[in-house]
């Protein structure tokens, strides 16, 4: 009695050990079979059936009659797979894609390893493992990586010709500008991002009547539209100024051309005439921050006079307000991408940048706007910037 329930929990165990393996054989998808080259009996698992998509009922495959499933392209792979195994040499191994009889193709691994007897190999046992999932897997993966390379190329073009085009229509001049008795440094800032490219710009230039305009600005938006209206923003300014009108009169001149020309867009900007005779600074602004005075070490933000976004409305006047500088004072104006960032607070960026302003003062003011990028954290990375600064009697 107790031999016979011996015998009976080792039958339970080899069954349960039997589904435990077949289990294991349908998670990894392979199977396992054998071929005896002598007495041409051959034995499949269950699951190299299912690999096959073939009816227990048919039987297994004799080893020759594999090329008939096998993709035509793979079947030089197969042949020397089979020869050298027959060979009794070592382990081998081959992938190849199986023609099943539905009609679908499985891409198969197939090991196979010569059983050895003293007279050469009795027969053949292989492992043999679907891994169409997994090629499926890395030629999805290989597509996508295809796809985000074109588009950081395509990005990469746009930028440049992005890039150019601004720099066609707003060349940065080398160096300071060359005004009566001040010393005036510009800089555009790009975006990291090309997405961000935006239409932010300047102008400086001396006046028939000897003031100097000093303007900057941002055009709402990105891109190829937003570099198109600051172009037509700027070179209006360009035309308007000559007509002596002060900077608020300008002001109201170009929010109604963004209000009727340009639509759906909006716009910062301040605009000033510098009188270097008596050192008064004339300027208004349309929703720009303002600017930031660096007198004696300390730096300021000057009160501005009210003024709305362009293209908000025509029914805000636009104000004027006058600041009279002295010898070795600083003016620095600078359009929003500047100093605000998705990580810090706006007031956070704009202590950075009157901090990095009190250095400008009594240095090279090219090489001092880089040194204030640098202080403040570099390119903001979603959106772009222009700065302006001016030192009341400085040379270049």
């Amino acid at each position: 009695m107790a031999a016979r329930r011996c015998v009976s929990m080792l039958d339970g165990d080899s069954e349960l050990l039997a589904a435990r393996l077949a289990h294991a054989q349908r998670l990894g998808n392979m199977g396992w079979a054998e071929w005896n080259l002598r007495t041409g009996g051959i034995v499949w698992s269950e699951q190299v059936y299912a690999i096959f998509g073939r009816d227990p009922a048919q039987g297994p495959l004799p080893l020759a009659d594999l090329a008939a499933y096998v993709e035509p392209d793979d079947l030089a792979a197969l042949d020397e797979l089979l020869w050298t195994v027959t060979q009794g040499v070592e382990p081998v191994q081959a992938e190849f894609r199986l023609r099943r009889a539905a009609g679908d193709v499985r891409n198969l691994r197939m090991v196979l390893e010569p059983l050895m007897a003293p007279g050469g190999p009795t027969g053949v046992h292989g492992v043999i493992q679907d891994i169409t999932g997994r090629r499926r897997a890395e030629r999805i993966m290989s597509e996508s990586r295809r796809q985000l390379l074109e588009a950081r190329v395509q990005a990469a073009e746009e930028r440049h010709v992005m890039l150019a085009l601004r720099e066609a229509i707003l060349p940065e001049p080398a160096g300071c500008l060359d005004l009566p008795h001040t010393r005036i440094a510009v800089r555009y800032v790009p975006a990291e991002k090309t997405a961000s490219l935006g239409g932010d710009w300047f102008e400086a230039a001396a006046l028939p009547d000897g003031r100097a305009l000093l303007a900057i600005g941002d055009v709402s938006g990105h891109g190829l539209p937003a570099i198109a209206h600051m172009a037509q923003l700027r070179h209006a300014l360009v035309g308007l100024t000559m007509t002596g009108e002060p900077p608020n009169r300008l002001l109201s001149w170009l929010n109604d051309l963004v209000l009727h020309r340009l639509a759906d867009t909006t716009a910062t900007a301040i605009i000033g005439h510098l009188d270097a005779a008596t050192r008064v600074f004339t300027w208004g602004q349309a929703g720009n921050l303002a600017p930031v005075l660096v007198r004696d070490g300390v730096a300021s933000r000057l009160s501005p006079p009210r003024g709305v976004l362009l293209g908000a409305t025509s029914e805000v006047p636009y104000q004027l307000a006058r600041t009279r500088l002295r010898s070795g004072d600083l003016v620095l104006m600078f359009t929003d991408g500047l100093v605000e960032r998705r990580t810090r607070d706006i007031d956070e960026g704009l202590d950075l940048v009157m901090t990095a302003a009190c250095k400008l003062p009594g240095r090279d003011l090219d090489e001092g706007l880089d040194r204030l990028l640098e202080d403040i954290g570099g390119p903001n990375p979603e959106d772009d910037a222009c700065l302006l600064a001016v030192g009341i009697l400085g040379t270049c």
